[in-house]
């Protein structure tokens, strides 16, 4: 399998949780996005764009009713931003997102986390610099030329491009990501990706070639995935 193929599991995987875990994740960056803008997805892009991958996710419309309502109604409730990088069995590095209302308590149980489980938090640096910050989108229904077209017409550059059977799915930098999808919903306002996210995409994968290793470092992500704090974790060990 290719690249396209890696970048679209790893997008599955951030979203592959129980119901309740995932319906929190975007009832906070629903209330977040409409708490620093207008309420309304109409006027506020960033909304509209999380609203569209919560339904995509199935994410039922009474949670990000409420989201919206709770923005709506003046919650003085607020989150802030926290990104930890730290490192696991064998060569593995991880990328942990986080929204979090107390960061004492965030960075505790990320920490703790990678305590159980033989690993180590590093500092701010340590480990982003083995990513890059990639607008990842997978085209349907298109061929790599069309979708090439589209990208010179609207003279949008990218850094990868590649055909699977199911689509086109396109690499390019996260600043750049509301011109790429733009060039082609205008094209196609109805258009629907199987990817459309920003995601921390490694410069090299490495595999994990004991069992212990694999074993431990699944426990990792599935402690690190059931924090409540925790939106997104990418990492670059190169799974089945």
């Amino acid at each position: 399998m290719g690249r396209a193929f890696e970048v679209r599991k790893v997008a599955m995987g951030k979203t592959a949780a129980v119901k309740s875990k995932l319906y929190a994740k975007y009832g906070k960056e629903i209330y977040m996005a409409a708490k620093s803008g207008t309420p309304d997805p109409e006027l506020n892009q960033t909304l509209k764009r999380i609203i569209e991958k919560a339904k995509k996710d199935q994410v039922t419309a009474d949670v990000i009713k409420r989201a919206i309502d709770k923005a709506k109604g003046g919650s003085e409730e607020s989150y802030s931003e926290a990104r930890y990088e730290g490192f696991g069995p064998g060569n593995s590095m991880i990328i942990v997102e986080c929204l979090t209302d107390n960061v004492n308590r965030t960075i505790a149980e990320v920490r703790n986390a990678f305590t159980k489980t033989n690993g180590k938090l590093g500092v701010s640096g340590s480990v982003l610099h083995q990513f890059n910050h990639q607008a990842v989108f997978t085209v349907p229904e298109l061929t790599e030329d069309e979708v090439l077209e589209t990208l010179v017409l609207n003279d949008v550059d990218v850094t990868d491009i590649e055909a699977e059977e199911d689509g086109v799915t396109i690499l390019g930098d996260a600043k750049d990501y509301n011109q790429i999808r733009t060039a082609f919903t205008d094209e196609n306002p109805e258009l629907e990706f199987i990817t459309d996210e920003i995601m921390w995409l490694p410069i090299m994968d490495t595999e994990l070639t004991s069992e212990e290793d694999q074993s431990t470092f699944q426990r990792l992500l599935d402690m690190l995935n059931e924090l409540d704090d925790v939106q997104d974790v990418y990492h670059n060990v190169k799974q089945d």
